[in-house]
């Protein structure tokens, strides 16, 4: 399939992860017979050990979490104790069993996989000719009459933590039903739940359960996880409980296939080798080449290497699912490779490779999942949506462009390939940047090193402030609320009262419903500004799709260019939360201009390297859309530059920096003219090398560096969260700075190029195309700076 060639270009290293054959246990005594034969129907006749050493403790009223690989039937041991409550309680003839019926709430952080969960507990329950236990989905996209019907007579739902925050919490009096009788709450995937989404979804479950027990209920959480460091901590965090009250279930008993790994780097493109990428640069900074098919880049781009490996695959038969971080990249990868197999006279398998994303309606992604299950479609390009446990059998192969930001995610998206026991191929394409460089060529940090601790922090009072407001208009807060929800949390109330939010009464904290705002509309757990802006386009009024607020500015301005599985379209007008577009083909596509300022609110804390100084603290970042390129594909040479007129927006946020005085850098060999390119590589590499200390990638972070800044009046780098309130990693990275600007440093002097590449310095989300950049004012500036790092 592949040429020897390209492999000894390509192929740094392999890895094999060997078979393993499986260990059974017995069906408990108090399992249900119908939904153990059900199971048998299904061609499971014994559970796995480790499913029934989950399902026994949650029987027993214990929580738990099973964090194990992908493909090992945790499902199971979450349905298995579910179903047989709810059937054990039927037997029951008292008033107080008919009137506390058990429901069970299971939740997931997509759709996608609440929709696929139905879908089996839906065959599993036929199989058992189980008829009396009804299940549905209840998200935002339900229409109401079926959540009516839902709330009357559903015992399991399946929705997602949104859905709760908006929806379920504040109308708990139309759910009763269900919150009287929960008996348990599966929250599936819960290792996607980190940073900032963790943390409010950290404090929606402190409010279900709270309310569970407002009716008189005690529910149980089953918590599904993969493999991850500490998940006992990590599920008491997320549910607000002891440690010790969490049951761990951490080593799988399912069999495995024989799974090979391969670390791919793509080969230089001929014509780019270091002469020449020199010659290209001299005379001022490298133009910047997006992460797309540049002709002169060092390396082919890892969105057009995954669509050539998918195109052989496909080419192949072999059934492959492609993992790439971004929306714009699932679309690129599945039009490149879709145009490929037409050039390579396999039209007939065009039609049966497609995209996966947000922002698609309802019925389609339902459509692309179906068609996926089926065998319909033989490839698919995602974002990360379909990493989670998705149920999708018969994967030969997985493409993996670009390091997926956390070895959990990496494993989950190798755990892909040849489940049920099969074998399969993952490859990891590297990106052209240090990270992904630095991994491939280091692989025992991938496979030597211990999968991450899922990291957030309920306390963030950015985030636990609203959630406070909204427990509080679903019913008072009491003095007893305050450990639940945490330390910082009397502070807080007492601020929100001065603010006018809460009212404080002798019986409690009470929402001030004079406010004209909704609580729940004080925060949006995926990070959002906003409502999202509707896709629609012109002529027909038909919704292509939907664009999170937060981006809107940048990727639906007017004149941008939009892409629809590998449709083209023009925005037309972007106003009032709608952008109009018009179907156009076109030879280019659009990049915007971002203007960046940042100010430092407050110091926390700061210390002393020598003559540098490092800070950490809250910080103003505001950013304004100021204009857009038009760049030709492929090469995407610049066509022309547009101007345009939109808001600034400001994010509060945590960071951290550090400034030295000019002359110790004059020292070091940084010219006074050279410092605005040395501090701006030095910002880039830092900000790509962070994923190494911290749970993040480079979309996780922002950054700013300056000559003279007017809070630090000396040069300046700032590196700080993405997330309203800060997230921690700006934080680990001050934490750990020394070990952090040593990699940075390293990284840099060990890439081959002589001015700067996507490899060390430059950045794909540079809002300053990437100018001016110095690689070698980055490494002067870093080796002083390390020089003066304290020793461990």
């Amino acid at each position: 399939m592949l040429t020897p060639q390209r492999v000894q270009e390509s192929l740094v290293h392999t890895h094999h992860l060997h078979p393993a054959a499986g260990e059974h246990g017995d069906w408990p005594d108090w399992a249900d017979a119908d939904l153990v034969a059900a199971y048998r129907r299904r061609g499971v006749e014994q559970p796995w050990r480790h499913q029934v050493t989950a399902a026994e403790a949650s029987w027993a009223g214990r929580h738990v979490v099973l964090a194990t690989a992908t493909g090992s039937g945790k499902s199971m041991a979450a349905w298995l104790p579910a179903i047989s409550s709810i059937r054990s309680a039927q037997l029951g003839t008292s008033i107080a069993a008919l009137q506390r019926r058990p429901s069970v709430l299971y939740l997931s952080p997509t759709k996608a996989l609440a929709a696929d969960q139905l879908h089996g507990l839906q065959a599993l329950l036929t199989a058992g000719e189980i008829t009396d236990v009804r299940v549905a989905t209840c998200d935002g996209d339900t229409p109401t009459d079926e959540r009516t019907w839902i709330r009357d007579h559903a015992d399991v739902v399946l929705s997602n933590p949104d859905f709760l925050h908006f929806s379920l919490l504040p109308g708990h009096r139309r759910w009763q039903r269900l919150l009287r009788g929960l008996r348990y709450v599966v929250v599936d995937e819960c290792h996607a739940y980190r940073g900032v989404l963790g943390a409010h979804v950290a404090l929606v479950l402190r409010r279900l359960l709270r309310l569970a027990e407002h009716y008189g209920a005690a529910p149980v959480a089953i918590l599904a996880s993969a493999t991850t460091g500490e998940p006992e901590v990590s599920a008491a965090r997320l549910l607000g409980v002891d440690p010790t009250t969490v049951t761990a279930v951490g080593q799988s008993s399912a069999p495995r296939g024989h799974t090979t790994v391969a670390l791919w780097q793509p080969a230089i493109l001929p014509g780019a080798e270091e002469q020449v990428w020199a010659q290209e640069s001299t005379g001022g900074p490298p133009a910047w080449r997006p992460s797309g098919t540049p002709e002169d880049a060092p390396r082919r781009s890892a969105l057009a290497e995954t669509s050539e490996l998918l195109t052989d695959l496909v080419r192949a038969g072999k059934r492959t699912l492609a993992f790439v971080r971004s929306r714009v990249g699932a679309e690129a990868i599945a039009d490149q490779t879709r145009s490929r197999l037409a050039d390579r006279d396999s039209a007939e398998l065009a039609g049966r490779v497609a995209a996966y994303r947000g922002g698609y309606l309802p019925e389609e992604r339902r459509e692309l999942e179906r068609a996926l299950r089926t065998g319909d479609l033989l490839a698919l390009s995602s974002t990360n949506a379909l990493e989670l446990g998705v149920d999708i059998s018969g994967l030969d192969a997985v493409l993996i462009a670009g390091w997926p930001g956390t070895r959990v995610s990496l494993w989950q998206q190798i755990g892909r390939a040849g489940r049920a026991g099969a074998d399969g191929l993952a490859v990891l394409v590297a990106s052209d940047n240090p990270l992904d460089t630095y991994l491939v060529h280091h692989p025992e940090a991938i496979f030597e090193t211990g999968v991450e601790a899922t990291a957030f922090d309920p306390g963030n009072p950015y985030v636990l402030a609203p959630h406070l407001c909204a427990a509080a208009a679903e019913t008072p807060l009491l003095q007893a609320d305050i450990e639940r929800f945490g330390p910082g949390t009397p502070a807080l109330l007492r601020d929100l009262v001065a603010r006018g939010f809460l009212r404080d009464r002798p019986n409690g904290w009470y929402w001030n419903y004079s406010r004209p705002e909704s609580p729940t509309d004080l925060t949006d757990l995926r990070g959002g500004s906003g409502a999202p802006v509707q896709v629609v386009e012109a002529g027909t009024g038909r919704v292509l799709g939907t664009v999170d607020a937060g981006r809107a500015d940048a990727t639906v301005h007017t004149g941008a260019i939009y892409v629809h599985q590998g449709r083209t379209f023009r925005v037309e007008s972007y106003e009032d939360d709608v952008a109009v577009v018009t179907e156009r083909s076109v030879g280019y596509r659009t990049r915007p201009h971002v203007d960046k300022h940042v100010s430092v609110v407050r110091t926390g804390t700061e210390m002393a390297w020598g003559p540098v100084t490092w800070g950490y603290g809250v910080v103003d970042v505001t950013e304004q859309v100021t204009g857009y390129d038009r760049r030709r594909i492929p090469g995407m040479d610049l066509i022309g530059t547009y101007s345009l007129e939109l808001p600034t927006h400001t994010l509060r946020t945590t960071a951290c920096w550090w400034h030295a005085d000019p002359g110790v850098l004059a020292e070091a060999g940084v010219a006074p003219g050279d410092l605005p390119g040395a501090l701006h590589a030095a910002e880039h590499a830092a900000i790509g090398l962070l994923g190494l200390i911290a749970t993040c990638d480079r979309w996780d972070i922002g950054g700013l560096s300056t000559a003279v800044h007017a809070d630090t009046l000396e040069p300046t780098v700032f590196v700080y969260d993405g997330y309203p309130g800060g997230a921690g990693f700006a934080q680990r990275g001050y934490s750990a700075a020394a070990r952090w600007m040593v990699a940075t440093r390293d990284a840099i002097a060990a890439c081959p190029c002589a001015t700067g590449c996507p490899s060390c310095v430059q950045s794909p989300k540079c809002g300053n195309n990437n100018s001016p950049l110095d690689k070698a004012g980055a490494l002067l500036l870093l080796t002083m700076l390390t020089a003066f790092a304290p020793r461990s």
